[in-house]
């Protein structure tokens, strides 16, 4: 009946009313004769390339609205769809009802034309700039931003930086100094969080940000110079593992009291020995500044061990009527091959 929509045939033709048409085929054994009326005009559908080059910008008018998109037609019997993923560039759409209706006005892109299919694939949002294109020159890396925290993943909290821009706080760039595994243990959805722009990649629009980056990495001047082997200090227990347990020495900052250090004797749990919540004197056996680790020793604080201390001293601080035998430290400040031997 027509190149364009028709929903039903009275919108087109009343009972009586007299037409013309043009004979489509004829079934003889079916005794059919299939008619039309379009094909009396030249299909608009022929010189599309011509009238509607992709790249063109044209205005239509949106005639209907699927879950997928929406429809707009460009003149009768040309109608293009605009893919609700093409509908914003940065604006989240459950539905194309949220930003168009039917009767509606708009101006579109041309961005691909099926000929044989009839069928057009148009965007709302290129008629307008993509703001990623200036999120690098607004958000240059070194920029701090205020942002309020929108959703929370495994891997990171993301910071919107404005409407539809979003930045991803890694987990490993929250803290110099605590091991954070969630970003659930530090901040929750609609938080204010203050952080840096570490990164911008505009192709895969994706922000880095970083928190830590705010001050000073401790681990470079502070943690080294306040915390040198051979010192006794006083930490909370924090953690408790089966290889070892956490003491926390200052706000964020731990160290690790390997089994092996924990008593004279052989731990098989390290909770006969210590609790969370305990208060602990410790010694520092280490200070990985390359690892960011500082190994510590609970049965070392005990005895009074010196770094360095003769043979006989160090018996003579050791349990009464025990004589230590130590052999090399591995990595985590523990006891190596030789054990020691009571």
């Amino acid at each position: 009946m027509s190149w364009g929509r028709v929903n039903h045939p009275s919108d087109m033709l009343k009972l009586g009313q007299r037409i013309e048409v043009k004979v489509l085929t004829i079934d003889r054994e079916k005794e059919k004769i299939a008619l039309g009326i379009k094909q009396k005009e030249a299909s608009p559908w022929e010189e599309i390339e011509k009238k509607y080059p992709v790249g063109s910008r044209v205005h239509g008018e949106v005639v209907n609205i699927m879950s997928y998109g929406a429809f707009v037609r460009l003149e009768p019997g040309i109608e293009g769809l605009v893919h609700i993923s093409e509908m914003s560039w940065t604006r989240r759409i459950n539905h194309p009802s949220e930003v168009v209706a039917p009767g509606q006005p708009v101006d579109v892109v041309v961005l691909d034309i099926n000929k044989e299919k009839q069928e057009i694939s148009l965007g709302m949002k290129q008629t307008e700039v993509n703001p990623w294109e200036l999120v690098g020159e607004k958000y240059p890396p070194g920029t701090v931003i205020e942002g309020m925290v929108r959703n929370l993943a495994n891997y990171g909290a993301f910071v919107e930086i404005e409407p539809g821009i979003d930045g991803l706080l890694h987990v490993s760039d929250i803290s110099w100094t605590k091991k954070v595994t969630h970003p659930n243990e530090v901040f929750k959805k609609s938080d204010k969080v203050r952080c840096v722009v570490l990164d911008v990649d505009r192709e895969k629009q994706r922000v880095a940000l970083g928190l830590k980056q705010l001050t000073e990495d401790p681990w470079l001047h502070a943690i080294p110079d306040a915390y040198k082997p051979g010192m006794v200090v006083r930490g909370k227990v924090t953690k408790i593992t089966n290889f070892g347990v956490f003491v926390e020495l200052e706000n964020d900052l731990e160290g690790l009291l390997h089994i092996s250090e924990l008593a004279d004797h052989k731990v098989e749990n390290p909770q006969d020995v210590v609790k969370p919540g305990d208060e602990v004197d410790v010694k520092i056996l280490r200070v990985d500044i390359d690892d960011r680790k500082i190994g510590l020793s609970l049965k070392r604080a005990q005895w009074g061990d010196t770094s360095g201390a003769p043979a006989a001293e160090r018996e003579e601080k050791a349990p009464k009527g025990k004589s230590p035998k130590r052999g090399g430290m591995d990595d985590h400040g523990a006891m190596g091959t030789d054990k020691i031997v009571f």
